[in-house]
């Protein structure tokens, strides 16, 4: 009896056993693949290229790669009233493309609130090339640009933190022209943060590609002598000799600031001295380019003058019939006052004209036309 207890016992242990064995052997069901996104890929970079004849660019590209999507993404940035505190005042409201990214016709811009500033807006064209901006030089970054008007109270009145969050935000429910920004920070940056870095970044690859090198005069530069008529190559001599100075190199500046004689206008403006407190800055301002200067009236850092004659006539010391248009103080450029002579710049009449010829050669028609530099129509206050 014990034997065939035992007997059996060792039958059901091999059977489990050969149960197991088969149960082990069966293959898994397999588990639903997970479907997750595809990781980001990296924006593919822009090349950007400088005219053979201009400077090296001073800002630093490889700190900032230029792609298609971050000069995108700066175009819709730079064309936004959102950067403003009421939502309507964008950078494209006092640069306007059609008058060479100047405010035209505005001696002094407007900003929020119709408030009225103390300088007339400076065009932003070929802005890689330079090492200081405004016309007190205050700025020496590109990407340090824009939060000065973003915070300036009568221009666009708003902080940066607040425009970041009103990114953030985007796009608004009702909103008539809605734009993601979210969406359109990871498609220059990788991810949808939003932050200040990249805001102004993308807005310095936006300006960075506002290079003007179309003109007339660039084709005459490029062999085509026929480009200029006889007057303009007359007036280009001249101006040569007594412009170049400081208006020189292919960027018609050479980045200095100087004393030109104006007269000091009621709101006292004294120049580079506020940022430097140095007296021998003041009424010191910074050379403008004269690239598209037909383009940009009106003139000087307050806009006084209306037309390049009357520019010219301030220069050769005989504006409105006056003895003396040039104002004399302590840092007043030596160009303007050689001993023993008249203060300014001897031109006759013709001489003038054919300068001012001359200087409408720099007009650059392509560049105020080109629709890469245009407004994406979302509502900026023109």
């Amino acid at each position: 009896m014990k034997k065939a207890v035992l007997l059996f016992g060792v039958l059901l242990l091999l059977f489990q056993g050969m149960i197991s064995c088969d149960k082990a052997s069966e293959t898994p069901d397999p588990k639903p693949p997970v479907i997750t996104d595809p990781p980001p890929t990296d924006p593919l970079p822009l090349e950007w290229k400088k005219p053979a004849y201009f400077p090296d660019p001073v800002y630093d590209l490889s700190k900032n790669p230029l792609t298609p999507e971050g000069v995108e993404l700066g175009r819709f940035l730079f064309y936004d009233g959102i950067l403003s505190r009421t939502d309507n005042i964008g950078c494209g409201t006092c640069h306007q493309q059609q008058a060479a990214f100047t405010h035209h016709g505005h001696d002094l811009s407007h900003g929020v609130d119709d408030l009225l500033g103390t300088r007339n807006s400076p065009s932003i064209q070929n802005m890689a090339f330079s090492p200081t901006f405004f016309w007190d030089g205050g700025v020496h970054d590109m990407d340090l640009v824009p939060p000065v008007p973003i915070q300036n109270k009568v221009e666009m009145g708003e902080r940066v933190g607040n425009v970041i969050e009103k990114l953030r935000k985007t796009p608004v429910a009702g909103a008539t022209k809605q734009v993601n920004y979210p969406k359109m920070f990871e498609a220059a940056f990788g991810t949808n943060e939003i932050n200040a870095d990249r805001m102004m970044k993308a807005l310095s690859q936006f300006m960075m590609t506002l290079v003007s090198s179309t003109s007339r005069y660039d084709y005459f530069l490029q062999g085509d002598a026929s480009a200029l008529t006889p007057l303009e190559k007359q007036g280009m001599t001249l101006f040569k000799q007594n412009c170049a100075s400081c208006h020189s190199s292919e960027l018609f500046t050479d980045h200095s600031f100087r004393n030109n004689g104006l007269i000091p206008a009621k709101i006292n403006d004294q120049g580079r001295y506020a940022i430097t407190l140095n007296e021998a800055d003041r009424l010191k301002f910074k050379v403008p380019s004269l690239r598209n200067v037909g383009l940009t009236a009106p003139y000087m850092h307050d806009g006084r003058f209306t037309t390049l004659e009357a520019v010219l006539d301030h220069y050769a010391n005989d504006q409105s019939g006056s003895k003396d248009s040039i104002f004399v103080s302590p840092s007043l450029d030596p160009l303007l006052q050689v001993a023993g002579q008249k203060r300014g710049i001897k031109l006759s009449e013709m001489d003038k004209q054919a300068i001012i010829a001359f200087l409408k050669t720099l007009n650059d028609e392509q560049f105020i036309n080109d629709k890469r530099f245009s407004d994406p129509g979302i509502g900026t206050s023109l």
